[in-house]
């Protein structure tokens, strides 16, 4: 397969809107600096922030959201990333230099991650246990329940953008979170392609951020004690 580069610019996904901000960021092909991959922008701290309290507030929603819901928006998703194998197969070979062997070995891998989120989703049970262990816990049990967490930050590396990505995204909309995700500067484009599809898929409104930024703001979004919790690949 031949790759050719559709050096496009890619707006931000910010909570639902598609935004721009004063600091372009340029994306070029590792293997051939010369060669762009597409355009698109570092996120300002006032977008970071808009992010973060739309990611609070929707986490009022994504907490109550029933589990056959979470499943079919990931079982979506998964059907959208399968959907534009291909050209998000190219897109990662152009921004991260891979072979387009392996740029689509890595798109099927991140269909099956959302599908099994999906799957997941709908299988989250609790535990009954047995209390009766003395004559004062007679005909008693304990019931264990998982609960989502809350707003997660979630950092991917340059290495595998997409499946690594969806490794922090897909758990997060099958446990009912909410989620702002850092993309890697190096090969940001990728991720912010299927943010269309995610959006296709109709989370919930502030959901999902997809947000590159600086070294600095992501400093900033790993001690943000809004979120419950961060996961992290680097």
């Amino acid at each position: 397969m031949t790759v050719v580069a559709t050096a496009r610019a890619h707006p931000i996904y910010l909570a639902g809107r598609w935004v721009e901000s004063p600091h372009q960021l340029s994306v070029t092909n590792p293997a051939r600096p010369d060669e762009p991959a597409g355009t698109t922008f570092h996120a300002t701290p006032e977008q970071y922030e808009e992010a973060v309290e739309a990611a609070v507030r929707a986490f009022q929603v994504t907490r109550t959201l029933p589990a056959y819901e979470r499943g079919r928006i990931l079982r979506e998703i998964s059907a959208g990333v399968h959907a534009r194998r291909e050209e998000l197969g190219r897109l990662i070979a152009s921004e991260a230099g891979k072979p387009i062997r392996d740029a689509l070995t890595e798109v099927d891998r991140a269909v099956l991650t959302f599908r099994l989120g999906g799957e997941e989703a709908e299988r989250m049970i609790g535990e009954t246990i047995p209390l009766d262990l003395n004559t004062a816990s007679k005909g008693r049990v304990g019931i264990t329940r998982r609960f989502p967490i809350g707003p997660v930050a979630g950092i991917s590396p340059f290495n595998f953008p997409l499946n690594l990505a969806a490794h922090k995204v897909a758990p997060a909309i099958a446990a009912g979170c909410s989620i702002v995700l850092k993309p890697p500067s190096k090969d940001p484009l990728t991720m912010l392609t299927v943010a269309e599809i995610i959006d296709a898929a109709g989370v919930p409104e502030g959901a999902v951020s997809i947000l590159p930024m600086t070294r600095d703001l992501g400093d900033r979004m790993v001690e943000d004690e809004r979120f419950k919790l961060l996961s992290f690949t680097g």
